[in-house]
C-alpha cells in the first residue's frame, strides 16, 4: 500500500514541498531514500520508539520511505512527523482520510511527544499557496503562523493529536487560534512593551544628533555617529528604535519569516510589529554577520536579521575588517547572497545601518586637551571605517560631549526635551507620504530607491541641480553620495509635508557628510 504525506522545506526564506511517500511490500527492513542527512536518518530509530509509545507496532514487511524530489537535500528533525504518520496509514494501523489533506511538520520525542522546529511560518504559508486545508505543527511552531489567514493551523503537542485530526474528528480545540497558548501569546501583548527604551526626552541636548536620527527613521537612512566616550551614542541609536513606525503587513510577513528560519520564532509568537533592533558586539565572526552553514543549511545573519529594522554596530572602528568591509554589497543591494559548494541561498537584507566610533583609540580627540593620540593614530584609527564604507553612509553625526555648565543649564531649564512620541508623529508621516508615492513599487522607503526611481520621484528645479552642483565640486563627492544626498533631501522634504525638494533641503542634507568633506577634521 502507497501513502502520500506532505511536508516542506525552507530554502532561503521560501518553502517548498516535500512528499513523504512510504510503501509497504513483501519482504524485511526500513530503507529511507531521497537524499536525505544524518539527522533524517536517525529519526527512523526515534519514530518507531515513539509510535511504540503509543501503542502502535512497526509492521514486520519490507518499508520503503522516500522523500521526493529526490533530487533535493533533506535536512533537519521535522519529518519525524510526516514520516510516522506515514507509516501509521501504510500499515492500516488508523483510518486516516485526512492524511493528504494537510501538510505537517515535527520532531518527536521518544514519549511521543511533538517538539518545535524552524521554520513554521514559511510552512503555513506554502500550506495556503498548495491549497490545502490546512498545517500541522508543534505548539510553539504553529504559534508563529497563528496571524496567517487563508488555512487552519493546527498546533499539537503529541502524535496522538495528529491521528485525531486526520481521522476526521472534531479538533477545533487544536486550531491555535483556539488553544490557550494563543490566548496567553495575546495576553502577553497587552503589557507595555519597549520599557528599557531611552525617550528622546530623557537625552539632554544634542538635538543636531537627534534632528540626524529623526530624517535617518523618516527615509530608513543609514547612519553614523563619531562622538567621544559617555556622549551618547548608543543611548541614541537605542532611542531610535522608539520613533521608527510600525511594520506594514507585507513587511511583518517577511521579517517574521526570517526569524522563523533561523529558529527564533518561537521567542516573537504571530507576526512582528515592532521592528527589529540587532545589536552584535563588534568581535562577531563575519558568518555571524552575514550568515552561513554548513552543506544547504546555510541560516540567516545579523543583516538579514535586521531586515525592516535597524543594525547597530557599536564601536564599530574595532570589527575586523574583513567583517565591516562584507557589509558594503548588502548595504547598496538591499539582499544577500551566500554561496556554498552544494547550495546558494538569498537572504533579504534591507537594513538601517546605524554605526558608531570614537574619533580616536583613547576616545577623547577634540574634548579640550585630553587627548593623548599622536596625529598618526588618529588617521590609522578612522582609517578603519574605510572610503567606500563610509561613501555608502547618508548622514554622518558629530556627538560631542556636553560641557558641565549647558548639562546643570539643561537639567535645571523648565523646558523638557521633545518626547519620542513626537518625533514619531512626524516620522509616521513621513512614511505615510512614501507609502502613497511607493504603491505600486517594490519598495517602502526613500532610502531604498534606485537610481531611475530618483530620476522619477525627486524631481528638482535649476537652482537646487546648481546648488548641488557647486556643492560636489566643492566637497569632492562621488556620484553615489549624490543621489544620496538627493534621497536624505527627499526624506527632509516628506518630514515638512512632502512638497517639492528645495535648495535648503538639499543644503541640510549635505552637510551630514562632513567626514567626505573633512577627512581629518576635530570632533
Amino acid at each position: 500500500m502507497l501513502i502520500r504525506v506532505f511536508g516542506a522545506k525552507c530554502i532561503g526564506i521560501q518553502a517548498v514541498s516535500v512528499t513523504v511517500e512510504v510503501s509497504l511490500d513483501r519482504g524485511i527492513g526500513i530503507h529511507l531514500v531521497g537524499l536525505a542527512d544524518v539527522a533524517v536518518k536517525e529519526s527512523l530509530l526515534r519514530t518507531t520508539t515513539a509510535m511504540q509509545a503509543l501503542g502502535y507496532h512497526i509492521p514486520g514487511k519490507r518499508m520503503v520511505i522516500n522523500l521526493a524530489p529526490a533530487d533535493l537535500h533533506k535536512n533537519g528533525s521535522g519529518y519525524d512527523l510526516p514520516i510516522a504518520i506515514g507509516i501509521i496509514a501504510a500499515s492500516g494501523q488508523c483510518n486516516l482520510p485526512l492524511a493528504d489533506q494537510y501538510m505537517m511538520m515535527g520532531e518527536l520525542g521518544l514519549d511521543g511527544s511533538v517538539r518545535a522546529i524552524p521554520g513554521g511560518l514559511p510552512f503555513a504559508e506554502l500550506a495556503v499557496q498548495e491549497g490545502l486545508e490546512g498545517i500541522i505543527l508543534p505548539m510553539d511552531s504553529a504559534l508563529e503562523a497563528a496571524e496567517l489567514e487563508g488555512t487552519r493551523v493546527m498546533g499539537v503537542r503529541s502524535l496522538a493529536d495528529v491521528v485525531r485530526i486526520l481521522s476526521g474528528d472534531l479538533c477545533d480545540d487544536l486550531e491555535i487560534k483556539n488553544t490557550g497558548e494563543y490566548s496567553a501569546m495575546l495576553a502577553s501583548r497587552t503589557g507595555r512593551p519597549g520599557n528599557d527604551i531611552p525617550d528622546f526626552s530623557d537625552i539632554l541636548g544634542l538635538e543636531g544628533a537627534k534632528r540626524g536620527l529623526e530624517i535617518a527613521a523618516a527615509g530608513a537612512h543609514n547612519i553614523c555617529m563619531i562622538g567621544p566616550p559617555g556622549s551618547g551614542k548608543s543611548s541614541l541609536a537605542k532611542a531610535l528604535v522608539g520613533i521608527l513606525p510600525p511594520m506594514s503587513m507585507e513587511e511583518s510577513l517577511v521579517t517574521s519569516k526570517i526569524f522563523s528560519i533561523a529558529g527564533k520564532g518561537k521567542l516573537r509568537c504571530g507576526l512582528m510589529s515592532t521592528r527589529p533592533f540587532r545589536s552584535p558586539h563588534y568581535s562577531a565572526s563575519l558568518a555571524a554577520i552575514i550568515g552561513g552553514g554548513a552543506g544547504d543549511g546555510i541560516i540567516p545573519g545579523e543583516i538579514s536579521l535586521a531586515h525592516n529594522g535597524v543594525l547597530f554596530l557599536d564601536e564599530a572602528a574595532q570589527m575586523p575588517r574583513s567583517v565591516s568591509e562584507a557589509l558594503r554589497g548588502p548595504v547598496e543591494d538591499r539582499k544577500v547572497t551566500i554561496s556554498r559548494l552544494k547550495a546558494k541561498v538569498e537572504y533579504p537584507a534591507s537594513f538601517m545601518l546605524v554605526m558608531a566610533s570614537n574619533p580616536c583609540p583613547c576616545g577623547y580627540w577634540g574634548v579640550g586637551d585630553r587627548c593623548t593620540c599622536t596625529p598618526t593614530q588618529r588617521l590609522n584609527y578612522l582609517a578603519r571605517l574605510s572610503g567606500p564604507m563610509m561613501d555608502r553612509i547618508d548622514i554622518q553625526l558629530s556627538v560631542p560631549n556636553l560641557a558641565a555648565a549647558e548639562l546643570a543649564r539643561l537639567r535645571a531649564g523648565q523646558m523638557r526635551p521633545e518626547s519620542s512620541s513626537a518625533v514619531a508623529a512626524r516620522v509616521a508621516a513621513a512614511r505615510e507620504v512614501q507609502r502613497r508615492r511607493f504603491a505600486g513599487e517594490s519598495i517602502f522607503s526613500n532610502a531604498e530607491m534606485g537610481n531611475k526611481q530618483v530620476e522619477r520621484f525627486c524631481k528638482m528645479d535649476a537652482e537646487c541641480n546648481e546648488l548641488l552642483v557647486a556643492l560636489m565640486e566643492k566637497m569632492g563627492l562621488s556620484m553615489r553620495a549624490y543621489f544620496r544626498i538627493i534621497k536624505v533631501a527627499r526624506t527632509i522634504a516628506d518630514l515638512e509635508g512632502g512638497g517639492p525638494i528645495k535648495p535648503a533641503h538639499i543644503s541640510e542634507a549635505a552637510c551630514y557628510r562632513f567626514l567626505d568633506r573633512t577627512p581629518g577634521a576635530r570632533f
